[in-house]
């Protein structure tokens, strides 16, 4: 069975988707304060079911589980196993196996992230720092999947969270290279990040990368524990949560693209206020809704001087997604944003746009796409970089959908992440590059063609 093509067809038939310290206690006490004392501009960040068609179609939802696993819609065990390492596969492969509906998810990685810690603990009480560590790590990344479900500030998103925040500290004491908890003042509360250098770093400035993730995914998963691309090529890297994603909403800080317009400045000037790293090599780098927020931060502030996106969504007030695609998008998003009820959200969806940003863009830009993405559709793309005023790069691999990747043209042409990493590197290094369109086949081969330059 094709598990997406089945999801697609059935789900548009009924409905037409600061310092490590203070990751501990304090961490808690924030997040704590801001889902009791903040007052939301809308919603109250605490209803689980805010879509309609989230509530009408979970009987749907479980089925499709039922049939094809938790990477029902997305290859999310894929890019939450990947950071970990090999040690985390048996780990995944024992949760794809017991989660058979939507109330499964939380529960059995919540199990894992258990188990998990309480072995780093272990190891650590007995002189084991390397075991600790890895163990550690692979728990911060069970506690954060466990809380991809739940779109509400509620307690058990809150204690998921700061398990993470925990483990993910104690791990970042034990890492092979520096890791520290960075707060990035905004509006008067703090984005939260972690900021990594490389490996065996004495002393310099670094080509810097600051990191979105996805709506889906979080800041610990975007820098691999072991022979990450980013640090093995000797860059600083800053993972970072924006407005509305993950441990933002529990910090009382939702999602706008003047919000996120506004945190690429935050960010700017807490990167640039480091000793660590060069202001002249300071790079932005975006995955799925991060391909969006990236390009929002970056015409938002010319100090960045390269954007490199992919898996990207970029449909100016997301139809695709929200009303096409599978509805937990839809949901989650209605809670990044605070907003309970869905006519409201119909019309703040609307301000999604990278209109007014895109075209102010005048540095390198890196687009890497799937031929056929089913929550972004192509032309979308196609707008967007033609608005792009710099030099550019659009890069589109055959038959992939929006996880870029699980294709021939990927398995056999540039790896992304390689292709990514690299391409920033030389950017950031003086490097050039003619503005063109790269077709990657099913042979892996790569087809290079002029880009048309607008009228």
């Amino acid at each position: 069975m094709d598990r997406r093509h089945f999801l697609s067809t059935t789900l548009a038939a009924t409905a037409a988707t600061a310092a490590t310290a203070m990751a501990s206690t304090e961490a808690l006490a924030a997040t704590k304060e801001a889902a009791t004392t903040a007052t939301p501009a809308i919603g109250s960040g605490t209803s689980s079911a805010r879509a309609k068609r989230f509530a009408d179609q979970r009987w749907m939802i479980d089925n499709i589980i039922q049939a094809n696993g938790m990477d029902w819609d997305q290859g999310r065990s894929s890019y939450l196993n990947g950071p970990c390492g090999v040690e985390a596969n048996a780990d995944f492969a024992a949760i794809r196996a017991r989660i058979k509906k939507y109330d499964d998810i939380s529960s059995n990685f919540e199990a894992t992230a258990k188990r998990r810690e309480a072995r780093a603990h272990l190891m650590e009480e007995e002189g084991s720092p390397i075991s600790a560590r890895e163990n550690y790590f692979m728990a911060a990344i069970h506690w954060g999947a466990a809380q991809w479900p739940i779109d509400e500030n509620n307690e058990k998103n809150r204690n998921y969270n700061q398990h993470k925040r925990d483990c993910y500290s104690r791990y970042a004491k034990l890492a092979d290279h520096h890791v520290e908890a960075a707060w990035i003042p905004y509006q008067g509360k703090n984005l939260p990040g972690w900021f990594h250098l490389p490996p065996g770093y004495k002393g310099g400035r670094l080509p810097t990368v600051l990191i979105v993730p996805g709506m889906d995914s979080f800041k610990e998963t975007v820098v691999s524990m072991y022979g990450d691309s980013w640090l093995n090529r000797g860059f600083a890297v800053l993972a970072m949560e924006g407005p509305g994603q993950y441990e933002c909403p529990l910090l009382g800080i939702y999602v706008s693209v003047p919000g996120w317009a506004e945190a690429g400045k935050a960010a700017m000037d807490w990167l640039i206020a480091r000793p660590e790293v060069d202001p002249q090599r300071v790079g932005i780098r975006g995955t799925s809704f991060g391909s969006f927020t990236g390009t929002v931060m970056a015409g938002a502030d010319p100090r960045y001087r390269a954007v490199a996106v992919a898996a990207t969504a970029v449909e100016p007030g997301y139809y695709t997604i929200f009303d096409k695609a599978c509805p937990t998008f839809k949901n989650r998003f209605m809670y990044m944003s605070n907003i309970d009820d869905e006519e409201t959200f119909q019309e703040f969806r609307k301000t999604l746009t990278w209109e007014g940003y895109a075209d102010k863009i005048r540095v390198p830009y890196l687009m890497v796409a799937g031929e056929c993405d089913e929550l972004s559709p192509m032309e979308h793309t196609e707008r967007l970089i033609k608005t792009i005023n710099g030099p550019k790069r659009l890069v589109v691999y055959q038959e992939s959908r929006h996880s870029v990747g699980g294709v021939a043209s990927t398995t056999l042409g540039p790896p992304v992440g390689s292709l990514i990493a690299d391409w920033m590197l030389h950017v950031l290094e003086g490097k050039t590059f003619p503005t063109e369109r790269w077709f990657v086949d099913g042979s892996g081969r790569v087809n290079k063609s002029p880009f048309e330059t607008k009228a």
